[in-house]
């Protein structure tokens, strides 16, 4: 198999990535997502601050299996300079094929500190990080970004062309300024103008919600691969290029089992409070779950996660339930992905 693009020497093997997201990619929905077609591997994004006081939460979001690598990237956050650098070396001695650095994380405790999207406001300032990354530490570098700050400062392009100028050696392109959060439409425009403006490779990110979305944006913007964020986010299907519609009631269950499974032998048993997310995100669509959802959500015991989940399953067994695997839910809204926890651990 012919990888589709490098990290500068390291191969990527697929043209879809499962986006970092606080909360959500942590060690067990990689690997899910892993077997399931996604190429990449990136954690959730860390704090420097904590990764430097060696706080444990922290350096446990970089927990790896070997699978992972060579294509296994740590993704930080901070606004300092120097920590950044500290940071990324001390980590590169547990492993990582490849550093990424957010500079896209939207929350007003983070950005408005200058970590994430903050770093956007101050072009130079990123020109002199990656400058020192890249030769701080052995393995690539690479870079999530956003358009700008907001629709005046809208400013990707130096930005990216700056990541290349300073030894970056891929950027992942949110079609969003960080005013915007996840509301309005993704600029697919921008990215394929950011594509266009560099020779490394290029990720797109925004809006892709079905396999017909992937086709579009790759078609649109020329990127060399796409990141798919919350609409994976209990549908490892779509990196098999599977819409919701595509699966059935019994994959999804099974699914959902073998990942509460892993959850748990993770975390332990607050494994479930943890997977009960997931969960409602599993159902999502599926006919006459709303009670069903409202009681995963809240259920504090894994045997009764298990019945309530077996009782639904036997009842679609029964024919108690239409035969269809997906119907969409009206009036439901997407849910907006915060980054509380790592908020937390840097405050």
């Amino acid at each position: 198999m012919q990888p589709v693009f490098y990290v500068r020497d390291i191969p990527v093997y697929g043209d879809l990535i499962l986006s970092p997201m606080d909360g959500f990619s942590d060690l067990p929905y990689r690997l899910i997502c892993r077997e399931y077609g996604s190429a990449m591997s990136y954690t959730e994004f860390t704090s420097c601050e904590a990764i430097l006081r060696d706080a444990r939460p922290a350096l446990r979001q970089l927990d790896y299996d070997p699978s992972e690598k060579p294509q296994l990237s740590f993704q930080i956050f901070d606004s300092d300079e120097d920590r950044i650098v500290a940071c990324a070396q001390k980590i590169e001695a547990l492993g990582p094929g490849i550093i990424d650095l957010n500079m896209g994380c939207s929350v007003s405790s983070v950005s408005g500190r200058g970590a994430g999207a903050g770093l956007l406001r101050d072009p130079q300032k990123v020109a002199r990080i990656f400058s020192r990354l890249s030769k701080a530490v052995r393995v690539p570098v690479t870079a999530k970004i956003r358009l700008g700050w907001d629709a005046r400062s809208r400013n990707y392009l130096e930005i990216a062309r700056i990541l290349e100028d300073n030894g970056a050696s891929l950027i992942a392109v949110h079609g969003r300024t960080k005013e915007q959060g996840y509301k309005g439409v993704a600029d697919w425009d921008a990215i394929a103008e950011v594509k266009q403006a560099v020779k490394i490779p290029v990720i797109g990110n925004g809006d892709v919600k079905t396999v017909a979305d992937i086709a579009r944006i790759k078609a649109h913007t020329g990127c060399d691969g796409v990141m798919i964020g919350r609409a994976a986010i209990g549908n490892p299907w779509i990196f098999q290029r599977k819409d919701r519609h595509q699966v059935t009631v019994e994959e999804v269950i099974a699914l959902l089992k073998r990942h509460l499974r892993a959850m748990l032998d993770y975390y332990g048993p607050h494994g479930l409070i943890l997977f009960r997310k997931h969960a409602v995100k599993y159902m999502y669509g599926m006919p006459h779950v709303a009670a069903l959802r409202a009681q995963l959500v809240t259920c504090e015991s894994v045997e009764g996660f298990h019945q309530l989940v077996d009782d639904f399953q036997w009842r679609y067994r029964q024919g108690l339930l239409p035969d269809e695997a997906y119907s969409e839910p009206a009036g439901e809204e997407e849910t907006e992905w915060s980054c509380d926890r790592a908020t937390i651990a840097c405050a």
